[in-house]
């Protein structure tokens, strides 16, 4: 059991984030169980933590991880909007793109919802990364209902899936649902999810090759080349050279590196 929300205080936070700055560090994930509930045990804010994080000096980026659609407020999304130092990077979670199984699982939001928040993300932030999490599987999900949450995300401008099949958990009220997914079902499934989330992904990649974007480059141990994140989240291959580790360079992207799983680029700093 999870428990009540607990949290650090942002005082706490910001000093980690200055020791974090002073060892070197360019990046930090801010990270929790559901850190949309951030401040319920300290009478603070999840947005007051991120504008006083905005401040501290040497910290390049800020990603936010998971966090839910009902606690992802307009307010948040219009600031990570304007902020140099928070990414328009986000991860959502859906679970299911059907209502009726959304209610079985007590979520706290609906599709609705959710359509209306990456509508608005992707308004002020075309070029955001949005990946959301989806469950398939879950005892009461028809082949109807897995269906409805397929074609709903296949209409939605989400970059990529994480998709995970349902296993069963004791002394769970889940286990009073008389319907169940067959394992080969829930295979099924989530190769078909699996799939979109490739071509999504994919379309994601290619509307940013030729583009010049800053990179973060992380040291290579081995190999012929070294790998990096775009502010939106877009893997990164260039030519290892050490000189660059830990550097933000602009980087323009060339094509699809040999395995698919990045984006091939070159230094330019022709916009400089």
């Amino acid at each position: 059991a999870r428990g009540r929300s607990r949290n650090d205080t942002i005082a706490s936070i910001v000093e980690q984030a200055r020791h974090a700055a002073n060892e070197g560090g360019k990046e930090i994930v801010l990270t929790g169980v559901n850190i949309g509930d951030f401040g319920k045990s300290t009478h603070e804010s999840f947005l007051n933590l991120i504008k006083t994080l905005d401040q501290v000096e040497n910290i390049e980026r800020y990603r936010i991880s998971s966090i839910e659609p009902n606690l992802l407020t307009d307010e948040l999304i219009e600031y990570v909007s304007c902020s140099r130092r928070f990414m328009p990077h986000f991860h959502i979670p859906l679970q299911s793109g059907s209502d009726d199984i959304l209610r079985l699982m007590h979520r706290h939001y609906d599709t609705t919802l959710f359509a209306s928040k990456i509508k608005k993300i992707k308004a002020i932030m075309p070029d955001a990364f949005i990946g959301v999490d989806v469950i398939v599987g879950i005892r009461g999900e028809t082949e109807e209902y897995f269906e409805e949450t397929y074609n709903f995300i296949a209409n939605l401008d989400v970059t990529q899936l994480h998709v995970f099949s349902y296993s069963e958990r004791p002394s769970t009220q889940a286990l009073k649902i008389e319907h169940t997914v067959t394992p080969k079902e829930k295979q099924e499934r989530n190769r078909r999810l699996t799939s979109l989330s490739e071509k999504k992904l994919n379309l994601f990649y290619t509307r940013h090759i030729g583009k010049i974007m800053p990179v973060l480059v992380e040291k290579s141990s081995t190999g012929s080349f070294m790998h990096g994140f775009t502010t939106n989240y877009i893997r990164v291959e260039i030519t290892n050279d050490n000189t660059l580790d830990n550097q933000i360079v602009p980087i323009r992207l060339t094509g699809f590196n040999k395995t698919g799983t990045a984006l091939s680029g070159t230094i330019d700093n022709s916009n400089c």
